[in-house]
């Protein structure tokens, strides 16, 4: 009876050894590199976010003019105890952006450090006039090199990674950065259009030129008008009060702030009436 019970504990020991080694065995696939961008912002559940074949970049919702961008790269396969080099390309096929207007040049080569399982790319992108009419597209493309290969070329989505915008299926060696800084209504603003295309609410309708009215002359961000919990109804009330202020203040010194169309800016309780399309007439 006792040897029977040994040997059932040496045959458990034996398949628990053998499983544990399944699960630490190393790497047998081929060394290469994939971009690893996901689009998360939510800094409690960070693994719940997946991979993305792009990733937009909203100059709206930037203070700067230009920023270094970093697009991370990750590697297959075991780090290193020394330096590898991996290649970002522009790839022409997906690019519409201008080089030297909207981005800046790539480096030849780039460095993955030793000890090093992941690595980014900054990206140097520009704010330029034409971005607020019509977005422009720059396309990445990882290159073999003799220390990697490239790895993915067919992506397909972890059923564990839900949270956000799901692609199924695309290639991992390519990324593109949608580059825009058209400025669309935020998600939290109090205005209308009544027929007739008269302004009403305490915002009337949205514009750049409004936005840039409440930043120049109450210190707002667009960023601010991005939910309820930075901009509750209270808010929008003072700031609607405020900004009738100036803008009255404005029209009394003969310097009237316009909109594009040249129409007077209309908010909150300004004196006058406001149609889009129907520019302000001095005496009228």
């Amino acid at each position: 009876m006792k040897r029977t019970t040994f040997y059932i504990m040496f045959f458990q020991l034996f398949v628990l050894f053998t499983a544990c080694k399944k699960e630490i065995m190393s790497y047998e696939g081929k060394e290469g590199v994939y971009f690893a961008m996901r689009h998360g912002t939510n800094e409690y559940l960070p693994d719940l976010w997946p991979y993305q074949p792009f990733t937009d970049i909203d100059f709206v919702r930037m203070s700067t003019d230009e920023i270094d961008f970093p697009v991370k790269v990750m590697i297959t396969g075991p780090s290193k105890t020394y330096d590898r080099i991996y290649r970002v390309e522009v790839n022409p096929d997906s690019t519409t952006a201008i080089l030297g207007q909207h981005y800046e040049a790539l480096k030849d080569q780039y460095i993955l450090p030793a000890g090093a399982v992941s690595a980014q790319v900054n990206v140097r992108l520009k704010r330029t006039a034409d971005l607020e009419e019509k977005p422009v597209t720059l396309g990445l493309k990882l290159v073999a090199t003799k220390d990697f290969a490239l790895s993915f070329p067919e992506w397909h989505s972890i059923p564990s990674l839900n949270s956000g915008t799901v692609v199924p299926q695309f290639d991992a060696t390519l990324h593109s950065l949608n580059i825009n800084d058209v400025m669309v209504q935020p998600a939290v603003w109090s205005g209308s259009l009544q027929p007739g295309n008269r302004e009403s609410g305490l915002f009337g309708v949205f514009s750049r030129r409004k936005m840039e009215f409440l930043a120049e002359y109450l210190g707002l961000k667009y960023e601010d008008f991005g939910a309820a919990e930075t901009m509750p109804m209270a808010r929008m009330m003072l700031i609607a009060s405020d900004a009738t202020k100036v803008l009255v203040k404005r029209y009394n010194e003969g310097k009237p702030v316009l909109e594009d169309d040249g129409r007077l800016m209309w908010m909150g309780t300004v004196p006058w009436t406001s149609y889009l399309g129907v520019p302000w007439v001095p005496g009228g």
